[in-house]
């Protein structure tokens, strides 16, 4: 990484520890949405086992989708996306560093919290490893496709609505192949081909969503 995004990458890190709010919201929404439907569906550690997987999952994807429409505005506001622009540094180098620092301050939270999750649902060491493992490949899918969809939304009205609407169909597959990679292991299967296809996403989406996110704040900043 060069050394204006390693920069970047640090002050976002700094700007985040000051901001301990923002920065624990989504771990503690996390944990309170998960944490209630044991309470609604009853203690039965069958069922509770069985709607797991989809629970965490979904969770997740709502806790990422909470920081992500403030991950540009501040940036567009202030004048530093201008300066992105004009830094010989690549834009989509930039772009990397900045999603990167999201994913540290709040996707990461999420999947070192999850094996917590996973003894309060009685999931067995097996079945809570392979959560924590899908959950690292798909938290940084999850990450990059909320920055996209943050740069496609930025500046316009009801951008948080529209985030959420283009975030979610495109989520749907890293929810299907990370839920399920917990089920096969419940039913007895192998997960490998469900974490192979999460980390078939994870470096296809690392590779190709910054080039895409950097066009999109490029033409919001056109606009």
């Amino acid at each position: 990484m060069s050394s204006p995004a390693a920069a970047l990458l640090k002050r976002e890190l700094r700007l985040a520890a000051r901001q301990r709010t923002e920065l624990f919201m989504p771990l503690v929404f996390f944990i309170a949405a998960a944490g209630m439907f044991p309470l609604a569906v009853g203690p039965e550690p069958q069922m509770l086992r069985a709607i797991a997987p989809g629970i965490v999952w979904v969770c997740a994807l709502l806790a990422t989708l909470l920081s992500m429409p403030r991950l540009f505005n501040t940036d567009w506001q202030d004048g530093t996306l201008e300066q992105w622009r004009l830094s010989p540094t690549p834009m989509p180098l930039l772009v990397a560093a900045k999603v990167l620092a999201h994913w540290l301050t709040q996707g990461a939270p999420l999947v070192l919290i999850s094996p917590l999750l996973a003894l309060m649902f009685g999931l067995p060491a097996d079945s809570s490893a392979v959560l924590v493992l899908s959950l690292l490949l798909g938290s940084s899918v999850l990450s990059s496709l909320g920055a996209l969809a943050a740069a496609l939304t930025l500046g316009l009205r009801g951008g948080t609505v529209l985030l959420v609407v283009l975030v979610l169909p495109l989520a749907v597959p890293v929810l299907i192949f990370g839920a399920g990679a917990v089920a096969a292991i419940e039913g007895g299967q192998s997960a490998a081909p469900h974490l192979s296809l999460l980390a078939a996403m994870a470096i296809a989406i690392a590779l190709g969503a910054p080039w895409a996110t950097a066009a999109a704040l490029r033409i919001a900043l056109d606009a």
